[in-house]
């Protein structure tokens, strides 16, 4: 009976999350909406809000589910960015932008481990310096 319990206060719980989520991009596709509404100077109604958040939200969890397929298929655990340039593989501008921040970040932490370790190899250089100044110190006694 405990077991049903918590099976029913966690499936609660997923589905109280679930709603938040789906406020979330209703929310946002709100936003959205109206700032297109004001530069283009078209209303969108209500429904037509509502119609697209629902269409976003149920296409974010098929882009969920495949990627955790990409990533299960190649026998990883974790979704990486190759993962998310096989689904974009269909259209072709988000491919091409998608390719380009990964290179963007993939040299950004190239630059950042190389001035990580340069630091590294200074601070050494440093503390090496005076222990040998010493040492020199205690023989030249």
């Amino acid at each position: 009976m405990e077991v049903e319990e918590d099976g029913a206060a966690e499936e609660q719980q997923q589905f109280s999350y679930r709603q938040r989520l789906k406020a979330a991009v209703h929310y946002t596709v709100g936003c959205l909406c109206e700032e297109v509404a004001s530069d283009r100077e078209i209303p969108f109604s209500k429904q037509t809000i509502a119609a697209i958040s629902e269409l976003t939200f149920r296409q974010c969890e098929t882009f969920a589910k495949d990627l955790e397929m990409f990533a299960r298929h190649a026998k990883r655990s974790t979704i990486n960015t190759e993962d998310v340039k096989l689904l974009a593989r269909r259209s072709n501008s988000l491919l091409k932008y998608i390719s380009e921040k990964n290179e963007e970040l993939t040299q950004f932490n190239t630059e950042q481990k190389a001035k990580k370790k340069k630091k590294l190899e200074d601070d050494n250089t440093k503390s090496v310096a005076p222990a040998e100044a010493a040492a020199a110190g205690k023989d030249g006694s």
